[in-house]
Parts: C-alpha cells; structure tokens; sequence
C-alpha cells in the first residue's frame, strides 16, 4: 500500500479489510479478506481502475476470476493458476514438468508412508494447503517427525490431507519476486529472510521475520539468470497448459553447492521481502502494475532501483508464532524518527473504531489516545523498515527505531542482516 501512495499518478486508494495503519493511506472498506463476492461488489460499485490482490486465500477462491468477468483490471493470478501456492503438490508437478530445481521429496496420505518415506533427519514436511506460513516444519528427530505428520494426515491441521516430504537443503536462501503479464517474467530486486522465530534461525518457522535487499553476490545479471531458470518456466508452462499466470510469483531458493533449488512457490507479494524490496523501487509501481493487465503487457519494462540497502524488522506478539496475543497497547509509534517506515499487520484500535483488522501493510507515526489506542491484533504486528547507503547504516537504524516501539510481550530478532552487515564491509 506504502507503495502504491508513493506514486507520482497521486491514486485513490481503497483497502479491505485494512488496519490501524493503512488507514492513513487509504480508505477502509468493511470487507473481510475472503469474502471474494464481497470484494467484487465494492470494487464494481466504486469503479475501481485497478485491483492489487494481497491475499493467498481470495486468490486460490477465485477473486481475479470475478472481477475479470466483470472487465475489472486485477493484478493477480486466477484461481487455476493461484494453485500454485493453494497446493505444495500441485507446485511440485509444474517444477518436476518445467524441468525446475527443486529439492527430492515424496507425496504421502498416511502417516506410516510418511515415516518410511524419510530417509534422513533433518527432514522437511510440508502441508499440502494453504497455512498461512505455518505449514512447514522442520523435524530433526523421528519424534518430530511422527508428531508432525499425525497433526498434518490425522488431525487435518491447516484441512490437509496429503504432505510433502522434502529432502532437507543446505545452502544460503533467497527469496526472488517477479511480476508477470501471463507471457513473460520480469524479475524483482532479490532479498533474504529469515523464518525462524529466534536469533541463529533456532525455534520454529514463521511466516518471516525480517528480510534485507539487495543480497550480496546476487547482482542484476544473476537475477536475470535465476529468474530465467526459475519464474519464467513456470510462466511458459502456465501459458502452455491453458492457465497463463499474471501477477507476482515469489519463488523461495536456497542457493546449494549444487547450484539453486526452488524451496516453495507463492502468488503474491510476501511478507517480509515485500518490505525490503518495494522501498527500494523508483518505478511507478502504479504504472508498472498497470501494464502487466492490458495488452503488450511487460514487454520493455525495465525496473529501477536505487543503490540503498533496506532492513526491515518483524515484531510480533506474544506466543507466536503458535498462538497470538491480542489487545496489547502498542507504544512509542510517534517517538519513530521520519524517513523509517513502520508498516502494520496484525494491528486495530481498541473499541474497534476504523482502523481495525489485520493484514496488510501500511505507514504509521501517529499515537493515540487510549480509547482509541493501537493495539496488537494478530501473531506478526509491525514491520520497520529502514534506507541507507549500507547494510548496517540501514541495519543500525532499523534497530534504533524499533527499540523505540513497545507492546507486552514483544519478540524480535537481534540478528537480521548481520551476516550482510559483515558481508557489506569486507566487499568495501
């Protein structure tokens, strides 16, 4: 959404469902996330020139399916082509018949196929659905894994039924967005983050919990290849197979001895990578979308980026990511210096005045008054996200800034982008 208002085109912006601190940019349309006929009616009533599709879940359900019936430009995949992240299995077939690398894995429905289909630990297991970043579970023991896989297969956790077992990768991660017109596959500014809840990537995974761009080593002509062995014959197939894929396609590497393998697909703009990339991006994001719906598409786009490092830093509540806290005071917002930007997620006001709800992303700086007073609303609550001239001047501030912000139980980690800091000096 920050995006999006940086635009020069000065756009009217509308959000559904929004929250506490996209309500400074845009306005706040009562509309749960996955209520896609819901959506379709407002954006037909107000007219709408363009629809930004941020969630998986109205994606896989069919919302740029309506609304492209209806002659509304929707950026964003339809719901045959937003099964690439609907199933893991399904993400699977397309890299196994792309000839795209990915890691060794085996599809199973049962537990005790399961077990023997594991032939080492650390193994990967993944759920086959959509589990909002919580689907993945790294086991380093038979315990683990057994318990994991009664959860996935026996108590349907997330509603699946099937889970991948994956080969456990050893290498450095990146994460590479590119946007797509259904033809062609326009590669992102690259980014790193880290899933783990706590410092040294200990703990369990999360949806992320800071991300850094650019990533040293990884220059425009190593995106340009990667993206060339990875996102654009996804898009090939997809078009071959009658399912052309617009939007944005996230593909999760890790970079191995044996070169890069594909970790896992999503259909849209990820947290926390979004965060990190987006401010670095001196194109028109309005006018770049746009193109990608009509005709002629992307064809010579090119995307310009500054030379800033950007750091962006997760806080989230208390018990995530397992659980959530909610109603927590959030202090210190206006105590941020200008020129960080602070984007929400999981954030209301209390009383449940506008600016409710969770979900999303957008800039505050603002306190409030307790009545109406920010407070948590979900497992990741704020992202900080800050400029400079080098991983750790960004680094440095990004910390500063954040330290300035409270709420009961607030967990963050201490070592995002450190190893880029480290990196980022020796290569001065």
């Amino acid at each position: 959404m920050r995006a999006l208002a940086r635009s020069p085109q000065k756009p009217e912006l509308l959000c559904a469902p929004g929250n506490a601190g996209i309500a400074r940019d845009a306005r706040l349309l009562n509309i749960a996330a996955d209520d896609v006929r819901g959506l379709i009616r407002a954006a037909e009533g107000e007219q709408v020139d363009l629809v930004v599709v941020g969630p998986e879940a109205p994606l896989v359900e069919g919302l740029v399916d309506g609304l492209s019936s209806l002659k509304i430009a929707a950026f964003g995949p339809t719901a045959a082509a937003a099964k690439l992240e609907g199933s893991k299995a399904y993400a699977k077939e397309i890299m196994i018949e792309a000839n795209i690398p990915t890691a060794r894995f085996e599809l199973v429905g049962d537990v005790e196929d399961g077990m023997a289909a594991i032939d080492r630990y650390p193994v990967v297991l993944k759920a086959d659905g959509l589990a909002a970043g919580k689907g993945v579970v790294i086991a380093e023991d038979e315990r683990t894994a057994r318990d994991t896989l009664e959860k996935f297969l026996v108590d349907h956790r997330f509603g699946t039924r099937m889970v991948v077992v994956e080969e456990f990768l050893v290498g450095e991660e990146l994460s590479l967005l590119a946007l797509c017109d259904g033809v062609r596959a326009l590669p992102m500014a690259p980014a790193r983050d880290f899933k783990r809840i706590y410092d040294g990537d200990e703990g369990p995974n999360t949806g992320g919990m800071g991300s850094y761009s650019p990533v040293a080593g990884i220059d425009a002509a190593r995106v340009r290849e990667l993206a060339a062995i990875v996102h654009q014959p996804v898009v090939d197939l997809m078009r071959a197979r009658g399912t052309p894929f617009h939007g944005v396609l996230y593909a999760g590497l890790m970079l191995t001895t044996d070169g890069p393998r594909v970790l896992e697909f999503n259909v849209r703009f990820g947290d926390p990578e979004t965060q990190a990339v987006l401010p670095r991006l001196r194109s028109d994001p309005v006018e770049v979308l746009l193109a990608a719906t009509r005709p002629g598409g992307l064809e010579g786009v090119v995307l310009d980026w500054t030379d800033d490092w950007a750091v962006t830093l997760v806080l989230a509540s208390a018990g995530y990511p397992a659980s959530s806290s909610s109603g927590d005071e959030i202090h210190g917002l206006d105590q941020v210096p200008v020129g960080i930007e602070v984007t929400h997620a999981g954030t209301a006001r209390r009383g449940g005045s506008p600016g409710a709800g969770g979900g999303g992303s957008g800039a505050s700086g603002e306190t409030a008054s307790r009545d109406g007073a920010i407070v948590t609303a979900g497992g990741r609550v704020l992202n900080v996200t800050a400029l400079g001239a080098s991983a750790r001047s960004a680094r440095e501030a990004a910390y500063a800034a954040a330290e300035k912000i409270s709420f009961d139980g607030m967990q963050m980690r201490r070592d995002i982008a450190a190893s880029a800091e480290l990196q980022n000096a020796g290569a001065r």
